[in-house]
């Protein structure tokens, strides 16, 4: 059968910074006597991320579907290399995925992509989120219960894009018609809701924890990366869904953190390491390909 598709990509502008407005409302009591104190301004109370849950994530998916319509020249920084880099993909999926059946759908990596991939899983990802907001609530720690909260925020948000995405692609999944990765035909492969739900879940995490433990920020992409890979290796996805998966999921984690972080929780150090990689934040992705060696790829790097 001939082999054709259509293809049309579009990325995610994400806000790069994120101004908090704190209100202070200062009360002042009349004194009859210098002895008499006076009463300490108190800050009125930000809205916490509880309390607005609901509203959060609706205004997330304003943020997320209208973002296309704000792109500006300095977009081209990101956008350029991902599209290169998913046009790529696109047009070798059915090769890299092929050379995995030439080789034999070995059945110990099958079954270390399915175990690796359980950690990507929604049931997973949400476990995790849950765990950081009780164990914050028992232990009266904010970060960690604000981690739970921005991680099931960004979950379902994640959760929601893939979906509509899903539902519109209708890519068929690796396994049919021999890896032809045909679009519109009523598949639910693209993109990868598994990296998008790690990816996203990782960002958060890194994000609250990484500028004081760098351990944490590296062993959540880590992780992140070996849950998108062995959707791959699993033959679950193609290279493309996983990329697409990966990045949204990124950008979706960096989206809520930066718009629904709580900046008190951070030292000025903290404040500043923020702003700086808010500033300079540009992702950089390329395909990685050699026919000849039988090696398919991209590489994902952030300046961290």
């Amino acid at each position: 059968m001939n082999f054709s598709q259509k293809t049309a990509t579009s990325s995610i502008k994400w806000p790069l910074s994120l101004v908090f407005i704190t209100l202070l409302s200062v009360q002042v009591l009349a004194q009859t006597t210098p002895a008499a104190p006076s009463a300490q301004p108190q800050p009125t109370p930000r809205p916490t991320v509880e309390k607005n849950f609901l509203a959060n994530i609706f205004r997330d998916q304003k943020g997320i579907w209208t973002a296309p319509f704000h792109w500006d020249q300095s977009d081209a920084k990101w956008i350029a290399p991902l599209g290169l880099s998913l046009a790529t993909l696109l047009a070798t999926d059915r090769h890299t995925s092929g050379d995995l059946v030439k080789h034999g759908d070995n059945r110990d990596r099958l079954r270390i992509s399915k175990d690796i991939s359980y950690a990507g899983s929604l049931y997973s990802t949400a476990g995790i989120s849950t765990l950081f907001y009780l164990t914050g609530r028992l232990r009266h720690d904010e970060r960690a219960k604000e981690t739970g909260l921005l991680a099931a925020e960004a979950l379902i948000d994640s959760t929601i894009v893939s979906q509509a995405i899903k539902g519109i692609s209708e890519r068929q999944r690796p396994q049919v018609d021999h890896s032809s990765g045909e679009f519109w035909d009523g598949g639910s492969s693209f993109p990868s809701g598994h990296a998008i739900n790690s990816w996203a879940l990782a960002t958060v995490i890194a994000s609250e924890y990484g500028p004081r433990h760098h351990a944490v920020r590296y062993a959540s992409y880590a992780l992140a990366t070996a849950v998108g890979i062995s959707r791959y290796t699993g033959r679950r996805h193609f290279l493309s869904d996983v990329l697409v998966g990966s990045a949204m999921g990124y950008g979706i984690g960096r989206y809520v953190y930066h718009q629904h972080h709580d900046a008190s929780l951070d030292g000025e150090k903290e404040k500043q390491t923020s702003r700086l990689l808010k500033s300079k934040f540009f992702p950089s992705i390329a395909p990685a390909y050699s026919r000849a060696a039988h090696f398919y790829g991209a590489s994902l790097a952030w300046n961290f």
